[in-house]
Formats: C-alpha cells, sequence, structure tokens
C-alpha cells in the first residue's frame, strides 16, 4: 500500500492537477476521486468524458479547472473517443520516437450513466479490443446532473425522482462485466481511501491494454445527507461490506486488506449504519432491506469461492 510519504516525496503525486476553483458541489465523492487519479497519472494525461456532472463542474473557459488536456464527449462515446485517442498518440509516438507522445496516458472519468447504461456498448467494444485506455467509472448510483434518475448502477431500494418507492431491481455488478472480458485489470476503489485510488491508478498506467476502476463516489444532493459526510458514508460502504475493494490482474484477485477481513460476515458492520445516515434510503421496509443484505452476502460468497478456486489452482 501506498504511503503518503511516497505521494508527497512524488514530483507528481504533490501536485494538484484537478485545480480549486471548480463547481463542484461540497462534499461531491467526485472530486476527490479525479483529485487522486491525477495524482497518480500527472499532466501527461488525456482525459475524456462523457456527459456528466464532471462536464459541468470544470468550469468555463479560460478558467477552467482541469491542469491537463480534456475533452467533453457525447455519452455514448467516452471509450470510442478515447480508443482513438489512445490510437492517435501511438502512430505520433512510432512517427516521433523520444517525445512527449510515449508518456501519454488516456482516460475515460465517466459517471454510472454514462457506464453501466449508455456508454456500455462503447466500453464493451474497447474491452474487446484490448484498447490501450484506462476507463473509469466515477458511481454516484444515479443521473446525478439531470435530476436524479436511477440508473442501472442504483442500489436495490434506493429512492430516486423516477424510482419514488424505491428501485426494485439489484445494481448492476460492472466491475464483474468487464472482468469477463478477460482485460488485463480491474480494480474498485472507494473515495474514503485516496492511496488505494493512488496505487491502483500507479498500476493501471504501467499495464498495457484496457484498464477498468469503478469508484464509489458519494453525491450528497442526489443520496441526500450532510455534505460534510461523504468520506464517512463511503467507509462505512466498505465497512458494512456494500462495496468491495478488490483489484483482478490477469484474472487472479487480490482483496484489499481492508475488505479481506470481511469474508467473514461476522466482521462487517450492520447494514442499517450505512443506510439509516442517507433519506434515499427513508422508509425501506425490512423486507426490502433483508433481500438487499442477502444479495450482498451471496457477492460475498462469489468472491470467497472465486479466490478459493485460485488458491486450489
Amino acid at each position: 500500500m501506498a504511503k503518503i510519504k511516497e505521494v508527497i516525496e512524488d514530483e507528481i503525486g504533490c501536485q494538484e492537477w484537478f485545480l480549486p476553483g471548480n463547481s463542484c458541489c461540497a462534499g461531491c465523492g467526485l472530486e476527490i476521486a479525479l483529485r487522486w487519479a491525477m495524482k497518480a497519472l500527472g499532466p501527461n494525461t488525456a482525459l475524456v468524458t462523457p456527459a456528466s456532472c464532471l462536464n459541468v463542474v470544470i468550469g468555463l473557459w479560460p478558467k477552467t479547472a482541469p491542469n491537463f488536456p480534456f475533452t467533453n464527449m457525447a455519452f455514448a462515446a467516452g471509450a470510442a473517443a478515447a480508443t482513438g485517442i489512445s490510437e492517435a498518440f501511438k502512430a505520433k509516438a512510432e512517427r516521433f520516437p523520444g517525445k512527449v507522445w510515449e508518456k501519454m496516458t488516456t482516460l475515460v472519468f465517466a459517471g454510472d450513466g454514462g457506464t453501466t447504461d449508455i456508454g456500455i456498448q462503447a466500453l464493451s467494444g474497447a474491452a474487446e479490443r484490448n484498447s490501450n485506455i484506462i476507463y473509469t467509472c466515477y458511481d454516484n448510483e444515479a443521473y446525478m446532473n439531470t435530476g436524479i434518475q436511477r440508473s442501472s448502477s442504483t442500489p436495490h431500494g434506493a429512492k430516486t425522482t423516477t424510482t419514488v418507492l424505491g428501485k426494485e431491481r439489484y445494481k448492476k455488478n460492472l466491475p464483474a462485466i468487464m472482468a469477463a472480458h478477460e482485460i488485463p485489470y480491474v480494480a474498485t476503489c472507494s473515495i474514503s481511501e485516496p492511496l488505494d485510488i493512488y496505487e491502483k491508478y500507479k498500476k493501471a498506467k504501467s499495464i498495457e491494454g484496457c484498464k477498468y476502476i469503478h469508484i464509489l463516489a458519494p453525491c450528497p444532493p442526489g443520496w441526500n445527507y450532510p455534505s460534510e459526510k461523504t468520506v464517512e458514508l463511503a467507509r462505512l460502504a466498505v465497512k458494512t461490506g456494500v462495496w468491495p475493494l478488490y483489484e483482478i490482474e490477469n484474472g487472479v484477485m487480490t482483496l484489499h486488506k481492508k475488505s479481506k477481513s470481511l469474508l467473514n460476515p461476522e466482521k462487517r458492520l450492520p447494514l442499517i449504519d450505512y443506510l439509516s445516515k442517507q433519506k434515499r434510503f427513508a422508509g425501506m421496509s425490512e423486507k426490502t432491506m433483508i433481500e438487499l443484505q442477502e444479495h450482498i452476502d451471496r457477492d460475498w460468497k462469489a468472491i470467497a469461492n472465486k479466490l478459493k478456486s485460485q488458491e486450489e489452482d
């Protein structure tokens, strides 16, 4: 695990590349996620963002917050555009060896709507081609920028403007879908663990091919909680087992130390500790809460089975 001293002493990591003055909401998980990703990747990064909060919060030129190349892209085309940019860098590097093109990283930072729903076709295509990109889903679990409508990443039982009684379906497991594409690297992160974000992006940058990182990024207005509770909620998501932290490198899964102990259900905090702090779950029935807990337990059983299978192999 990376240490804060390493970040401070890193010529790139000690700087801010997503600058103050952006218009993120107070307590925005997206801002924390992008700041720490860029501390790992640095200014030689071309970022593509399909329609999302991030298109809006960067501010208007010439006072935009990103201190690196940034491209706004259509909702469905994030991964496709990034593939083209990555191939252009490759062609430039072959034509002009020893120049900056060889050092460039192509990054997508997309919301869950632009990833799990509208952008999944282009993302699946990039994964199948093993395009040399890092694709990030910053997951705030709804279409926050357009009015807090449900997405396929919205949890079971959560209220949105289009699921006023609570969502009936369960959250789509995009990291598992991406792992099924057999790409070289898949990881989950939480904004409560910034050094984990930093370390995983450092690793992703060093790997050739398509990399996918899924970050839990709580949203105060969308989840309806006080803005100062963002990190606490993200941490509770990990401790209750709602959000396992892991990476899958060339098919091999490794759990983060803060999730490893949670293979034992008795080590997980009660789910109510997480749900009760968000008004989007207000009024949830006991039946729905039991269903959600059973679904989480099944996900953990699947993780345990995968780890056991790896040991046996």
